[in-house]
This record gives C-alpha cells, sequence and structure tokens, in this order.
C-alpha cells in the first residue's frame, strides 16, 4: 500500500515539473496554473523544512560541514 501511494506521490511530483518547464516554455494558461502551484508547494516545504533544521543547526553552533553552503573556501588562494 505504502508503495502505492509514494508511486502516486511520484507521479503529482514529476507532472508539477513538467508543468513548470512547460510553463517556461509557454505553454496554454492552465499550464501557468499547474506551475505556479507547484513553485508555490515547494517554497512551503522548503521553509518548514528550513524552520525544522532552524533549530538543530543553531544547537551545532555553526562548526559542522555547513551543509554544502560553500563556505569552506576554494576562492582563497
Amino acid at each position: 500500500m505504502m508503495i502505492v501511494l509514494l508511486s502516486i506521490v511520484m507521479v503529482i511530483v514529476a507532472a508539477g515539473l513538467a508543468a513548470v518547464v512547460w510553463a517556461a516554455r509557454g505553454g496554454p494558461r492552465w499550464v501557468h496554473g499547474v506551475a505556479k502551484a507547484t513553485l508555490v508547494t515547494a517554497e512551503v516545504v522548503a521553509a518548514a523544512r528550513k524552520r525544522k533544521s532552524g533549530g538543530i543547526s543553531v544547537g551545532s553552533g555553526g562548526t559542522g560541514d555547513g551543509g554544502g553552503s560553500g563556505d569552506s573556501g576554494g576562492s582563497a588562494s
């Protein structure tokens, strides 16, 4: 049952991605609406993840790997 549910979620995500790409190429009006809904949903999920992990990263003191933020240098030389 869980596999079916995850498969449905993946199909919805793939359809949203396709709508964003199609809207960027000038698709019909309804595609722009679906793309906007997909982008808003992505922003809400990202904000929720940021809030959830915000307390954890503050508690770590910032001495970890930075989560790939690029603060570890590379352009200093």
